[in-house]
C-alpha cells in the first residue's frame, strides 16, 4: 500500500525517508507499509524497469505490462511502425510486439486472386504454395466458388470437374459426350467403349477384331456376310482378316486352304493349275483327261 503526500511541519519529532533517512519535512513523499519514502528512493526501490528503454517507470508514469514485461506507455509500441499499442490490438511474434497491420503484412499470406491480406483466423484455401480467401477461389470456367469441391488445375487456372470436362475432355465420336475415363480409339478418334459397336448387329467391338466399310465399323461376321467375296469352294466369306490369305482368279476367289485340285485335292497354292468349268485341276489331273 502506498500513499503519496507532502508535509510542512515545525514539530521536533523526526520524519525521515525509510531508505535514505533524509528528512521528509517540506518534501514530497510516498507512504508505504514499510514507512514513508522520498520520491527518488521510492522509484529506485519499487519502480519496474521498462523493457523497451531500460529506464525506471516512475511512480507518476502510466505503466503497461505484458507477459511479465513492463513498459512506459510511450514505449509500448509496434516494433515496426512505432504505432502506440496502448489501446490497440496487437500480436507478439518472437518477443516482438506488432500491431495487427504489421503482423498481417509480415506473416500473413496475400490472396492470389484479389491481392488482399488473408487475415489470421479467416477461412482460406491453399494449393501449390498459393493462398486464397475462400470466397476468391473460383472456377475459371463458371466462376463459382470451388470451396471443398474437387477441381482440376490447368496452366495456372482451376476448374470444377464439369467445366474441365466440357472444356478439355475428349468427346466421343459417336455420342459427342465427354470421356471421363477409359474409352477406345478408332480412326484416330476417341469413343466410349459402349459406343463402338458393329454397324450391322450392334455387338460391342472394344477388344474384338473388326474392320470398316465407308468409315462404319463392322464385326468380322457381319462384314463377311455383307461385303466379303465368297470362297468358290466352301462358299464361306473371305475376309482377309487375321492374316488369312486367299487366291483370286478372274471373278472367283478361294481361301488358301480351299484352293486345291477338284480331283486329287492337291493344294494348288503357288502351283500351276488348269480351270475346268467351275473347277480347277492340277496339271497332272488335267492331262489325264476326264
Amino acid at each position: 500500500m502506498q500513499q503519496e503526500g507532502s508535509i510542512t511541519a515545525t514539530m521536533s519529532e523526526t520524519f525521515d525517508c525509510a531508505k535514505c533517512s533524509e528528512s521528509l519535512y517540506g518534501r514530497k513523499y510516498i507512504q508505504t507499509d514499510n514507512g514513508p519514502y522520498c520520491v527518488p528512493c521510492y522509484d529506485n526501490t519499487f519502480a519496474n524497469t521498462c523493457a523497451e528503454c531500460q529506464q525506471l517507470i516512475g511512480h507518476d508514469s502510466r505503466e503497461l505490462f505484458y507477459e511479465d514485461r513492463h513498459f512506459h506507455e510511450g514505449c509500448f509500441r509496434c516494433c515496426r511502425c512505432q504505432r502506440s499499442l496502448a489501446d490497440e490490438p496487437f500480436t507478439c511474434q518472437d518477443s516482438e510486439l506488432l500491431c495487427n497491420d504489421c503482423y498481417c503484412s509480415a506473416f500473413s499470406s496475400q490472396c492470389s486472386a484479389c491481392g488482399e491480406t488473408v487475415m489470421p483466423g479467416s477461412r482460406k484455401l491453399e494449393y501449390g504454395g498459393q493462398t486464397w480467401h475462400e470466397h476468391c477461389f473460383l472456377c475459371s470456367g463458371c466462376e463459382q466458388p470451388l470451396g471443398s469441391c474437387s477441381f482440376v488445375p490447368d496452366k495456372g487456372a482451376h476448374y470444377c470437374v464439369p467445366c474441365y470436362e466440357n472444356k478439355f475432355a475428349p468427346r466421343c465420336a459417336r455420342c459427342s459426350k465427354t470421356l471421363t475415363q477409359g474409352g477406345v480409339t478408332y480412326r484416330d478418334q476417341p469413343w466410349h467403349r459402349e459406343c463402338l459397336v458393329c454397324t450391322g448387329c450392334q455387338t460391342p467391338l472394344a477388344g474384338q477384331q473388326f474392320t470398316s466399310r465407308d468409315d462404319d465399323p463392322y464385326c468380322v461376321a457381319c462384314f463377311g456376310e455383307l461385303f466379303a467375296p465368297k470362297c468358290s469352294s466352301c462358299k464361306r466369306p473371305i475376309t482377309g482378316l487375321g492374316g488369312g490369305k486367299y487366291v483370286s482368279f478372274e471373278d472367283r476367289h478361294w481361301h488358301h486352304s480351299c484352293f486345291s485340285c477338284a480331283r486329287c485335292s492337291t493344294s494348288l497354292v503357288g502351283q500351276g493349275f488348269v480351270p475346268d468349268g467351275d473347277q480347277v485341276l492340277c496339271q497332272g489331273c488335267s492331262q489325264a483327261g476326264p
